[in-house]
């Protein structure tokens, strides 16, 4: 199969042409902080417990300085540390991920309407689409959500990886064809 070119399907069944869509990229932090974000927006669990235990937080260290009249310096800087915890998690996580795929190479991503087949230099993986139950547009990516409840698996296609703006319509209307726009 040519690089976004049409095909047919394999029974030879005349008039449905589908479109394959390659990407080409390198893994970067950004992609997976994106994966991680649309995942935390879909689910809000993670979302909602974060700003509860910084609610909890903020109403502790008010409670320990209006008791004692001035803030306390313990209490301060923990609070200080659970804020950077709190805003820096996704990021250690994106980081973290980074060393499990940088290391990999280049990614090469093939996605037709029998799924999605990535390769790498050491391993290729191919999912059909009922792994995903939807997926969500970003200003610069892609993001297919996986179907089990706790969206363990993410897969992140950074829009960077298309070799032209017609293949994002094309990759777009595949997208749409096979899942949902969550």
């Amino acid at each position: 199969m040519g690089e976004g070119r049409s095909t047919r399907d394999i029974d030879g069944t005349a008039g449905q042409e589908h479109t394959e869509v390659r990407l080409t990229y390198r893994p970067e932090p950004a992609d997976t902080l994106a994966g991680l974000r649309v995942r935390e927006r879909i689910k809000r669990t993670g979302l909602v417990l974060r700003w509860v235990f910084l609610t909890l937080w903020v109403g502790h260290w008010l409670f320990s300085t209006v008791r004692h009249g001035a803030a306390d310096v313990v209490s301060t800087v923990l609070f200080v540390f659970v804020v950077l915890v709190l805003w820096g998690y996704p990021r250690i996580q994106a980081a973290h991920v980074q060393r499990l795929v940088g290391w990999q190479g280049e990614y090469r991503v093939s996605v037709s309407p029998a799924g999605i087949t990535c390769a790498n230099d050491h391993s290729t993986l191919f999912q059909q689409w009922v792994f995903f139950q939807g997926y969500r547009e970003t200003a610069g990516h892609f993001v297919l959500l996986s179907r089990d409840p706790n969206i363990m698996c993410l897969d992140v296609l950074p829009k960077r990886g298309a070799h032209d703006a017609g293949d994002l319509d094309r990759l777009r209307a595949l997208l749409d064809e096979h899942t949902n726009r969550v």
